[in-house]
Parts: structure tokens; sequence; C-alpha cells
């Protein structure tokens, strides 16, 4: 069943999600404050969330630095990868620039509507689901190799979904495991939020390709809001800085300044 965590201090907000939530044959934990999440988060009922739900003013604490402190809590390791959704009564376009930024995978402004909710969170489990299918399509295509300067090869040895999806080109090798959304580069695993991941995804299914702002927000959420097309620049530094750690003397990811970025320099 679906497990979904909700912290919200409103109760009349929380009572309408329940109802709506529970209309789709989804089990809700509510919470009231931020205080109890962590604690619930390391306890055996958190293993299997699908999505949390993070109020971001609470009475006793910041849904922003709450979100922050899930994604990078070591002891709660298996729950990075979930899709964590923002609901703000703030209209600050800083505000929701941060809470995408500290690992949020999308927001809803208060007044909203609890259909536009669920309709969101179908929306980034799709994006998933997505992600899987187009890996199978390539692994069934048996596609042997990419223009790339003669040197862009996707390797496959499997048919199904659940199994892995190999890039080799200038930059080194990329290994995708849609089973459990490991993406490996340089034998080494990276540590990305899911929009990082989704980013990076969308970039080496077309490495040639320069992609613009919009065309990655569209990549990584069915509800872009195109003002907040700046996000993408700091998603990008956030992968950048990471994939320094591993090789510091590649430029993984070019700018191309008033187009977008394309991976690898062409």
């Amino acid at each position: 069943m679906t497990h979904i965590l909700l912290v919200e201090d409103d109760p009349a907000i929380a009572m309408s999600l329940k109802v709506t939530c529970k209309r789709e044959g989804w089990q809700i934990t509510w919470l009231d404050n931020a205080s109890n999440v962590l604690p619930m988060l390391h306890t055996a009922e958190a293993q299997d969330l699908s999505a949390i739900i993070l109020d971001v003013g609470l009475p006793d604490g910041d849904g922003l630095s709450l979100c922050q402190q899930i994604r990078h809590a070591p002891d709660i390791h298996q729950l990075k990868d979930t899709p964590i959704i923002f609901l703000t009564a703030r209209s600050d376009e800083v505000d929701r620039i941060l809470g995408l930024e500290m690992g949020g995978d999308d927001y809803c402004a208060k007044p909203f509507s609890p259909r536009e909710l669920v309709a969101r969170l179908k929306a980034i489990w799709r994006r998933e689901q997505l992600l899987t299918q187009q890996s199978a399509k390539q692994q069934n295509a048996s596609v042997s190799s990419l223009d790339y300067n003669s040197s862009q090869t996707v390797n496959s040895n499997t048919t199904t979904a659940a199994q892995a999806l190999t890039f080799e080109c200038l930059a080194g090798i990329w290994y995708y495991q849609p089973l459990n959304y490991s993406l490996t580069w340089q034998q080494r695993k990276l540590e990305l939020s899911n929009t990082e991941r989704k980013i990076l995804l969308t970039l080496l299914q077309a490495p040639n390709q320069v992609f613009s702002r919009e065309q990655l927000l569209n990549a990584v959420s069915d509800y872009p809001d195109h003002r907040l097309a700046r996000t993408i620049d700091s998603h990008i530094k956030s992968i950048r800085k990471q994939l320094a750690t591993i090789r510091p003397d590649i430029d993984v990811i070019h700018t191309h300044r008033g187009l977008g970025y394309a991976l690898c320099p062409a």
C-alpha cells in the first residue's frame, strides 16, 4: 500500500488531505510538528514511505531545514530519494526556490486543492516510472552506439526495466540501476536528489543535445513553474560540485551561454 507521511500543523488542511488520500487507497501518517518527524523516520513504519508532504511553516521548526536533514541524514539513508512536496503559504519566489534547492521535488502554494496535490504526487511517481521505461526501451532496442565523436555507446545485456543501463562516453562510464534509482560514475555512487538525478539522466539520454533550462524543468516536472527555471542552475551547480570531487579535471556538463546545458563539451 502507498504510504504517505504528512507533516502539517493545520488540522483542517490535514483532515482534508487525509480524506482525499484515503480515497486513493493510500495510508496516511499525520504529524503536526517538526520535532516528531525525525524520530518517526527512524522507525520501521517509515521504511515503506512513498512520499513526504512537508508544511514549510511549522510551529516548532522550519520545513525547509527539515527537508535538508532528511536528505542528508546518514542513518535514514534509505529515504534520501523519497519524494518530498512542500506546502507553503509563502508567496515569495525565493522561498519556493530554496525549497527545491534543498531537496524538495515540488510544492503546493496555499490555498490549494487536495486533488492538485494528489495529482502532483502521481506526476512525480510517473516520472520515475518513465525513466525506468526509457531504460527498458533502450535495452530492448540493443543500441550498440550513439554518434558522439564515434565514442558514445550505450551497452545492455538485459531486457527488463528492473535491470541496469550503462552509458559510456568521453566522460567515462555511467551506470544507472532503475530498481533503486542508483546512478554511478567512475565506479562511484552519486548522492543526488531526485531532481538532480532526473536532470543528469536527461542529459545522458542525448549527450549531443543542448537542453534549455525550460526543457530540463519540463523533464523533471509535470507541473513546471517556468518562473523558477533558474533553479536548474542551482541543481547543475550541485551536480558539478559532486562530479568534481570524483574527477576535477573533467568539465562533464558544459554551459552553452544563452542556450542551456549539454553533457560534455562538444
